[in-house]
């Protein structure tokens, strides 16, 4: 009867068999010059074996790695969007602060007409009486205001500082029907005086006679005789001019040139002469 299962070589021979081919394969590498050879085509053959064991790993390490990829794009776009909402909001901000910086700019560089201190200050508020344009002002006694001191912004003449506590003060307007300051046209230099009239946009130019030459479009200036505001700041324009042969005098009005009913941050001026005080038709309170 045949046998299923023969039996192959012994298993001292076949260690002897290995021992064998283990010494000669380091005798060619040890003593021969075509080991390096052999070794390379021992390499390439295998290469495949490795290639195909490494395999699965790299497909795992592929996969975590595009896996890790896509959710790592995916906090970072959620991450830039909230760090674009954030900046959106910050643009928002510098946009009015570059508005406001521009207007302290120019409300600087509007006062060097006179050498001297100058103070820039924020309105507070506004007084509700229809007739009574005042304004608050966040700068007092402790900051150097003192009364009479005149108060401009970018554009021309806002007014002046009738009382002062020790953190805020109150600014008369020349739009005030009790303010009048004296100006002369830049054309011609005809002086005359402005008074208020209780409206933000219109002031009469007072006691000019008909041969006075002033023209519509005229810019006044204040003329520094009131001894209250320095010289050659802009306060008006003139814009109406109405002549009857049966008044003394000609029927002039101007509108200012300090937008009056949306003034937000002024400057005081201050010269380093004793100025006298002007008369006005002011009634302090």
């Amino acid at each position: 009867m045949n046998q299923i299962y023969s039996r192959g070589p012994s298993l001292p021979l076949r260690l002897f068999l290995a021992v064998v081919c283990s010494a000669g394969l380091m005798f060619l590498d040890r003593y021969t010059d075509s080991s390096t050879q052999l070794r390379s085509y021992l390499t390439a053959a295998v290469s495949p074996l490795f290639y195909v064991a490494s395999l699965p790993e790299t497909l795992f390490s592929g996969a975590s790695a595009q896996f890790m990829s896509q959710q790592a794009v995916l906090e970072e776009n959620a991450r830039l969007k909230e760090t674009l909402l954030q900046q959106s909001g910050q643009l928002q901000l510098l946009r009015f602060l570059q508005q406001e910086n521009e207007k302290l700019r120019a409300l600087l560089g509007s006062s060097s007409v006179i050498a001297g201190e100058r103070l820039v200050a924020e309105v507070l508020a506004v007084y509700s009486h229809p007739f009574s344009h005042q304004v608050v002002l966040n700068k007092g006694s402790s900051d150097g205001v003192t009364e009479h001191q005149p108060v401009i912004d970018d554009q021309g003449v806002v007014g002046q500082i009738v009382s002062v506590g020790p953190t805020s003060s109150r600014a008369l307007l020349i739009s005030d029907n009790t303010h009048a300051l004296a100006v002369r046209a830049e054309r011609t230099g005809v002086r005359a005086i402005v008074e208020g009239l209780g409206q933000w946009d219109v002031l009469r130019v007072m006691h000019l006679p008909h041969s006075a030459d002033i023209r519509e479009g005229d810019r006044l200036l204040t003329s520094g005789l009131d001894g209250r505001f320095p010289e050659g700041y802009p306060v008006a324009r003139v814009v109406r001019i109405s002549q009857d042969a049966s008044q003394p005098f000609m029927l002039v009005y101007a509108e200012p040139y300090a937008q009056l009913d949306r003034i937000r941050h002024v400057l005081l001026l201050s010269d380093s002469r004793q100025l006298p005080a002007v008369q006005t038709t002011e009634e302090q309170p």
